[in-house]
């Protein structure tokens, strides 16, 4: 058996170090004020502060070390208790910033990368504010609608409405997963109340069939729009100004005379402040298609991908406040594949304003 790396056992030195600060936090207790957000182990802690055989710890729960650690409020209770970055008060804040910056560097240098390139990776659906997040659909035409959407059928689904249930279901579950504690509400036009736009708000494809989106994407002043072209009945192409000309986006078509077989569609991830609330954020996933659209979530969600595709966002966008991404998303058995921001092609319009 090999000698752990020198980096590695440091971070779990000082894994340890913070947890025997109080002689009555015991492995046990801190696994069990971290699993209010996600369950975990004793075991598993002692991994982490093994001096023979360190294993890293995730970066979120490095997340939530930086957190537990920063506010002497953690131990007051009988149960010791993990506090989101909402519920510390200014200095907690910065103590907190501190050492999670500091755990980071020592996670990346044991994972043989630099402190500059661990830090780069993001995770867009964490929203560590812990505000409410609402995912704004569009809702189907009744023309379209099956008969399970009809209310009056025994069999009645609600979800039968919903347009781009796929990608719905994917980026609902995923950032249920990554905010445990923060309120997720989906919600069709007829459905949003003037409070759930004060959050952070993710519009769910197209604005065809949602006014709503249609406003708020006028609103968020993107360089990116969708207009109607009479040559594709099946959806709406994108439009960028690229240098002082505007340049359409198309998807593409195994027989393009029949436009039946899709092989290639078009989709956009965009993220602006909240033209609502600018302490939130605004972020759109669309495509021309149901597919593009699905592309656009799983871009950030597929677990072979995110890292990446995060990364890539980082590199390109740094501190930018708003970015905006049409990307190829291509299709292949009739399923979309997700799209990796760094492979050739794929990134077809990027643009980024403004700083945090």
């Amino acid at each position: 058996m090999q000698p752990a790396p020198p980096a590695a056992l440091q971070l779990a030195l000082r894994l340890r170090q913070l947890r025997q600060q109080s002689p009555r936090l015991t492995q046990k207790k801190l696994a069990n004020a971290f699993s209010a957000e996600e369950s975990l182990s004793s075991a598993t802690v002692s991994s982490w502060e093994s001096l023979s055989q360190p294993k890293l710890p995730p970066e979120h729960r490095i997340d939530a070390y930086a957190r537990f650690f920063a506010s002497p409020r953690s131990l007051l209770p009988k149960q010791p208790k993990l506090f989101s970055v909402d519920e510390l008060n200014p200095d907690e804040k910065k103590a907190y910033e501190k050492l999670d910056a500091e755990l980071l560097g020592l996670r990346a240098a044991a994972s043989g990368e630099s402190p500059d390139e661990e830090l780069i990776f993001t995770r867009s659906w964490l929203f560590r504010d812990g505000a409410l997040v609402t995912i704004v659909c569009a809702q189907l035409p009744d023309d379209v609608i099956g008969e399970f959407g009809d209310p009056d059928n025994p069999n009645y689904t609600e979800l039968q409405k919903y347009a781009d249930i796929d990608a719905l279901v994917e980026l609902f579950g995923h950032i249920r997963s990554e905010n445990p504690k923060a309120t997720v509400h989906f919600r069709i036009r007829r459905e949003i109340k003037p409070d759930d736009l004060s959050g952070h708000i993710i519009l769910l494809g197209g604005v065809v069939w949602n006014d709503i989106a249609g406003r708020l994407s006028e609103m968020a002043k993107l360089p990116i729009r969708q207009v109607d072209d009479p040559p594709l009945e099946s959806g709406e192409i994108f439009v960028a100004d690229v240098e002082g000309r505007e340049v359409q986006f198309w998807p593409k078509w195994a027989d393009e005379d029949g436009k039946k077989v899709l092989i290639e569609d078009v989709g956009l991830l965009a993220r602006v402040p909240n033209p609502l609330n600018a302490s939130r954020t605004l972020t759109i996933c669309n495509g021309i298609h149901s597919r593009g659209v699905y592309g656009a979530v799983r871009a950030l969600t597929e677990l072979e991908m995110r890292e990446a595709n995060e990364r890539y966002i980082s590199t390109n966008f740094g501190g930018a406040r708003s970015f905006a991404i049409l990307m190829s998303v291509k299709v292949i058995n009739n399923e979309a594949m997700t799209p990796d921001f760094n492979s050739p092609d794929v990134v077809l319009y990027k643009w980024a304003e403004g700083h945090a």
